[in-house]
C-alpha cells in the first residue's frame, strides 16, 4: 500500500505491507483522514512531545529517528477482521474509530507511535471494540471530522458551560472553530471569538460565533466586561461587596451572613466567564490570566510545546481556575458522532482543502502559515498536491 511516512521530520510517500489485523482487530480502507495541529507539531518538535509522554507513563510516542505513519482522524470502509472478532459490520461499511490500539506492546495511540501506524495510507489498523459505524446520511468528510471535533465536545464539557454564560474562545484555528460550534450546538447563547486573521474571524462566524473581535482593533475583554456580567477590576470587586453588605445589613430581623451565603448560592457573587485558549504558544496563557475578568475560568486547549511561563499571583489576585484537557471518552466520541448526525454540529465550514497522499508534505507546509485554512482533509485516491 502506500503511505505518508514521517522521519526526521521530512514526509515522504513510500510503499509499505498492508497491514494485517491481529486479534479483535480490523483493517479499514481509508477514504479520508485530516490534518490536525498535533500532527504538525509532532512533525517538528516529536522528541519533546514523546518526553513529556514518557513523564505521565506512555513511551511509546514517535520520535524523530523512527519512521512513522502518521494520522490519528479518519474515516474507513471495513475490509476484513482479525480473530476474535464478532464481525458486526459487513465490508464496505463506513466506520470511525478511536485512535487507538492495544497490541502485544499494550495500548498505542494511531498515527503517533511506530507500533501503531496511522492513517495517511491506503490501509489503517483499528480495535473493533473501539470502532462505531457511521449513521445514515453522514458524509465521509463530516465522519472524518468526529475526532477533532470529539476533542473540542470534552474541552467544552470540562469548561462546565452554562447557557447563559459567556464563552470566549481565543484562537480560531481548527480546534478553536471546533469549540464554537460545540458550544453553540450544546446552547451556549453567547460566544465571543477572538483571532488575529480576517479569513479565521469570517470562519467563526459561520460556525456560530456571536460577537467575533479582531484584537489589533478591540480587546475581546473589553467586550465581555461591556455585558455588565462580569467584574474586570478589583475595586468593583470591592465595590460589590460594599454595596452587598450595606444593604443586608439594612434588612431587620434577618442574619445578614446567611443571606451572603445564599445569594452566593444562588448565583449572586461575581463570576467570570469561560475562556477557551485555543492558541497554544508561549506568552499565550499570561496574556490570557492577564486580561480575562477575575474569576473566570480558563480552559487550556491549544497545545503549547515550549516551555512557558506564567505569574501566578496574578491567578492568585484574579481567583482564576485553570483547566488543561486532553482528548476525550469513548461515550463522548460517540456523542460527537451524533451530533454531527442530528444536525446539531455543521462541521462543513471546517473543510476548506482536500489532497491526495503525494499532497500531503505540501499541505503541512502550507498550513504552518496559512490563514485562510482549517482542516485539510486526506482523500488517498485523489491526485490534488497543493491547497
Amino acid at each position: 500500500m502506500r503511505a505518508v511516512v514521517c522521519h526526521q521530520g521530512e514526509l515522504s510517500v513510500e510503499e509499505l505491507d498492508a497491514p494485517q489485523p491481529g486479534k479483535g482487530e480490523m483493517v479499514l480502507r481509508v477514504r479520508r483522514a485530516g490534518i490536525c495541529g498535533s500532527d504538525l507539531h509532532a512533525r517538528t518538535h516529536s522528541d519533546d512531545t514523546a518526553d513529556a509522554a514518557a513523564e505521565v507513563g506512555y513511551a511509546d510516542f514517535m520520535r524523530a529517528e523512527q519512521s512513522v505513519v502518521m494520522g490519528h482522524e479518519f474515516v474507513g470502509e471495513v475490509v476484513s477482521y482479525g480473530p476474535g472478532c464478532r464481525k458486526e459490520w459487513a465490508p464496505g461499511t463506513a466506520v470511525v474509530a478511536l485512535p487507538m490500539v492495544r497490541g502485544e506492546h499494550g495500548p498505542q495511540l494511531t498515527g503517533l507511535s511506530r507500533l501503531a501506524p496511522g492513517a495517511y495510507a491506503d490501509f489503517v489498523v483499528t480495535s473493533e471494540d473501539m470502532t462505531i459505524a457511521v449513521p445514515d446520511g453522514v458524509s465521509l468528510d463530516s465522519a472524518a471530522l468526529t475526532e477533532p471535533m470529539a476533542v473540542a465536545y470534552h474541552a467544552v464539557r470540562r469548561g462546565e458551560v452554562g447557557r447563559r454564560d459567556v464563552a470566549v474562545v481565543i484562537g480560531c484555528g481548527p480546534i478553536g472553530l471546533a469549540v464554537i460550534s460545540i458550544l453553540k450546538a450544546t446552547g451556549v447563547r453567547t460566544v465571543v471569538a477572538s483571532d488575529l486573521s480576517a479569513g479565521r474571524r469570517d470562519l467563526a462566524r459561520r460556525v456560530g460565533a456571536d460577537v467575533v473581535v479582531d484584537p489589533t482593533v478591540e480587546s475581546p475583554w473589553d467586550v465581555v466586561v461591556a455585558n455588565g456580567k462580569y467584574v474586570a477590576t478589583a475595586e468593583q470587586l470591592f465595590g460589590a461587596a460594599f454595596d452587598g453588605m450595606r444593604t443586608l445589613r439594612r434588612i431587620p430581623l434577618v442574619p445578614w451572613a446567611s443571606m451572603f451565603h445564599l445569594a452566593d448560592r444562588l448565583g449572586a457573587t461575581p463570576t467570570g466567564p469561560v475562556v477557551f485558549e485555543c492558541v497554544g504558544v508561549p506568552g499565550m496563557l499570561d496574556h490570557v490570566m492577564s486580561g480575562a475578568p477575575l474569576r473566570s475560568r480558563i480552559v487550556v486547549v491549544g497545545v503549547c510545546m515550549g516551555a512557558d511561563r506564567i505569574r501566578p499571583v496574578v491567578g492568585i489576585n484574579k481567583e482564576l481556575d485553570l483547566r488543561f484537557v486532553f482528548g476525550y471518552d469513548p461515550a463522548e466520541f460517540h456523542d460527537t458522532l451524533q451530533l454531527i448526525a442530528d444536525g446539531k454540529v455543521d462541521v462543513t465550514p471546517l473543510i476548506t482543502a482536500t489532497v491526495g497522499l503525494d499532497g500531503v508534505a505540501n499541505a503541512f507546509e502550507a498550513l504552518g502559515s496559512a490563514e485562510h485554512h482549517a482542516k485539510v482533509l486526506i482523500d488517498p485516491t485523489s491526485t490534488v498536491t497543493t491547497l
